[in-house]
């Protein structure tokens, strides 16, 4: 698959690419709260939580949908170039077989990322709007990893905050 991430020539990337610009995100979303009726992120961070939710539920939806694509046209070329090697009068195994997948494919996974980035920046105005600080969803998430699995260092919830389920 083709490289199609870059940092611009004279820049030093951060050591977490990930973790930089969700801190440079959630803080724009933070920002937005004093931005005004003008601004969308203004209105999901203070109309009612309806529209900020529906949108959660409805770009997940997207993600799955997307996803979806991306797996019919890997599985369709697999199975097309199964088909065309095991035509051609010889059994295949398919590891054997040299799959060129087709311009969609690609279209589809790049349409993938489009829907999940959608997905994490209204989980993020959710998270702003009901004040749940990133480092907050770090320890949470770092507190579903075994010992060995976190980063060192990883910042972690206090036991009486651990809700499992409720």
């Amino acid at each position: 698959m083709a490289e199609k991430t870059y940092v611009p020539e004279g820049e030093t990337a951060p050591v977490s690419q990930i973790g930089a610009t969700l801190e440079a995100l959630a803080a724009t979303i933070a920002g937005r709260r004093e931005a005004g009726e003008e601004s969308y992120t203004y209105r999901l961070l203070t109309a009612s939580p309806d529209a900020v939710l529906k949108k959660v539920m409805e770009e997940a939806g997207e993600v799955a949908l997307a996803a979806k694509d991306v797996e019919g046209w890997a599985t369709s070329s697999v199975a097309a170039a199964l088909a065309f090697e095991g035509g051609a009068g010889r059994a295949t195994e398919p590891d054997e077989v040299a799959v060129q997948l087709p311009p969609e494919y690609g279209e589809a996974v790049d349409h993938l990322r489009y829907e999940a980035a959608d997905v994490v920046y209204h989980l993020l105005v959710v998270l702003e709007r009901y004040g749940i600080s990133l480092d907050e969803f770090a320890a949470e998430l770092n507190n579903r990893m075994a010992e060995g699995e976190r980063p060192e260092g990883a910042v972690r919830l206090y036991d009486e905050y651990v809700k499992r389920g409720k």
